[in-house]
């Protein structure tokens, strides 16, 4: 008698699958009954060089475990690259249920000294790579009545960090980009929702190590391995995850939280309105012991991991 697991029967397109989370969650997503599209153009941290080999690599190792996989080369900030490897995944396998958006690049530098090229290159692959990818699959996915997307978002967009303004402002614009998907794409039983990942990975390998904190704190993060954020994101591919939309989640280590969304926090009201003076004298001084501090994501998450 087959034991039937969670995603049998299920398609899953993972973007940067070659190493690190997104080798993870298609590896764990073959293991739970998924036929996966390992995407990975091969790109090194800042996305420069190119090799298929790491996707042809995680396709060996699913087919080797029992599993179903393709291997796709194409670049997720091209929108004919996005439709490609959503095509594909319809042609190998039939369908397509979810899309796990985990692709990036980091060229980190102190704001006052980032090119454009090097804002434009990372918000290209990230939250256009977003956009691209899940556009593409959403006419596949209204056409079968249902889809989850899910998106990789980071505590550098949702709280904030130094010397990253491209890498956060392209975090924080998937986040909001994942709520309006969730709003349009509801009719069709199409799902989007988000995961802010702790785990050493390419990506954190580029954190500088200039003092003993930052040290131990590298040393902390090593120990989070990328097939912690697996399970949260196998789940919102499920079924089980049918009513869980629009939403934003953090997995650190052996923890999983639901992150906040912006709304209000105070207000002041003035009948006749106001002006420079009453703003000074009234609004300020009533608000401000809610303004928001300058946290960086560490500051947030200031405990060790568990």
């Amino acid at each position: 008698m087959s034991v039937t697991k969670p995603l049998d029967g299920k398609v899953i397109l993972v973007t940067g699958a070659g190493g690190g989370i997104g080798r993870a969650i298609a590896m764990e997503a073959a293991k739970a009954g998924a036929a996966v599209v390992v995407n990975d153009i091969g790109a090194s941290l800042d996305g420069q060089s190119q090799s298929s080999a790491a996707a042809d690599d995680a396709v060996a190792a699913i087919e080797k475990d029992g599993g179903r996989a393709v291997a796709n080369g194409d670049d997720v900030s091209n929108p004919d690259g996005a439709q490609a490897m959503v095509r594909q995944a319809a042609d190998a396998f039939g369908r397509l249920d979810a899309v796990a958006n985990n692709a990036g690049i980091l060229r980190d530098s102190f704001f006052h000294k980032m090119t454009y090229e090097n804002f434009d290159a990372v918000v290209k692959v990230h939250l256009y790579g977003t956009f691209n990818v899940s556009r593409a699959a959403a006419d596949v996915m209204r056409e079968q009545g249902s889809g989850s997307l899910i998106h990789m978002t980071s505590t550098s967009g949702l709280v904030g960090n130094l010397a990253q303004a491209n890498y956060s402002a392209a975090k924080l614009g998937i986040a909001a980009l994942s709520k309006s998907m969730a709003l349009d794409l509801q009719r069709w039983n199409i799902r989007s929702n988000c995961i802010a990942p702790f785990a050493w990975s390419r990506m954190t390998s580029s954190i500088k190590v200039d003092s003993p904190e930052q040290e131990e704190r590298v040393n902390r993060m090593k120990e989070m391995s990328p097939e912690k954020i697996a399970p949260v994101a196998l789940y919102l591919a499920s079924d089980d995850g049918a009513d869980t939309t629009g939403q934003i989640f953090a997995v650190r280590n052996n923890e999983i939280f639901l992150v906040s969304q912006p709304r209000p926090v105070r207000s002041v009201h003035r009948g006749e309105g106001w002006n420079f003076e009453s703003v000074r004298s009234h609004a300020m001084p009533a608000l401000r012991a809610s303004y928001m501090p300058l946290d960086v994501s560490a500051d947030v998450f200031c405990w060790d991991p568990i």
